[in-house]
């Protein structure tokens, strides 16, 4: 069920920090999304739906998403269906024009069906920006579940440059993830110890208009993702993800409609080549 005391805290918090501070670029946003599983012996379908709220103030950035999800699944094997809400925060800070650092909290609010129910994740890192193209950053996170861990280190290089009219930013993610104490159960057993992934993204802007494509290749398995605003918390090794998005900036509005196909294998019953599509709709609006 969605925590409307915790979006109505968040958004009087929002607006009385906007209203007492100046703020420079900051903005609330939604999406929704639909996820359609083909292959799977756990799930049908789902949705999700996150809010957040992005403030800038001086040199300090405060980020703040919570997500709440819910998919139909197969009983048996499961008991019932599922539901899900996350919380994520992020501070960051800008010591010079060429160092920003940040830290992320991530908490697994409730989860009614995998042992990753109240799992947390912390994390520090920095981008460091070599020139007016290029840019480099690294965070290290740290996931503690009940009965495992997971260790992530992310490298991430951006390259920024314009062609005529159009501006790009060309991105390259590097993962290694390790899990510790994954034997002693069921959920993690199957899974490998540590996991190497890379990512390719590209972004394009001509005018209003936004365009963005990007894949994950090699296998992952519990990974936080989207710069730590996505956590995989259930026993799914991925080994390919795929993505297309469009946006519109409409004032003081950004829209963006995107799909991921992405391919897996549920690791407690070994059952592979499961795929997921999902539809995710996003508004942002700058204030």
């Amino acid at each position: 069920m969605l925590n409307y005391k915790f979006l109505t805290l968040l958004l009087i918090a929002v607006k009385l920090f906007a209203t007492s501070t100046e703020t420079i670029h900051s903005s609330l946003s939604t999406y929704y999304e639909f996820k359609n599983y083909e292959n799977s012996k756990q799930k049908k379908s789902g949705t999700s739906f996150g809010i957040g709220a992005d403030v800038h103030h001086l040199n300090a950035t405060y980020k703040i998403a919570y997500e709440s999800a819910q998919a139909e699944t197969y009983q048996p094997p499961l008991q019932e269906d599922l539901e899900v809400q996350k919380l994520f925060f992020q501070y960051g800070y800008k010591f010079t024009k060429k160092l920003y650092i940040h830290l992320n909290y991530i908490n697994v609010l409730s989860d009614n069906i995998a042992i990753t129910n109240h799992g947390e994740s912390y994390a520090g890192g920095f981008t460091y920006r070599l020139s007016k193209e290029f840019s480099l950053g690294s965070t290290y996170y740290y996931t503690t579940y009940k009965f495992f861990d997971v260790k992530q280190s992310d490298l991430v290089f951006n390259y920024h440059f314009k062609s005529a009219e159009m501006q790009f930013r060309f991105t390259s993610i590097t993962k290694y993830l390790a899990l510790e104490d994954k034997e002693p159960n069921s959920f993690t057993k199957n899974a490998q110890s540590s996991y190497i992934t890379s990512g390719l993204k590209l972004h394009a802007a001509l005018q209003s208009y936004h365009l963005g494509v990007g894949a994950y290749f090699g296998k992952r398995a519990f990974a936080i993702m989207d710069n730590g605003f996505k956590v995989q918390h259930h026993a799914m090794e991925f080994d390919r993800t795929y993505a297309i998005g469009i946006g519109k900036n409409i004032k003081t509005f950004v829209l963006r409609l995107q799909y991921i196909y992405q391919r897996a294998t549920e690791l407690p019953i070994e059952n592979k080549n499961v795929t997921m599509g999902v539809t995710r709709f996003m508004l942002n609006y700058k204030f």
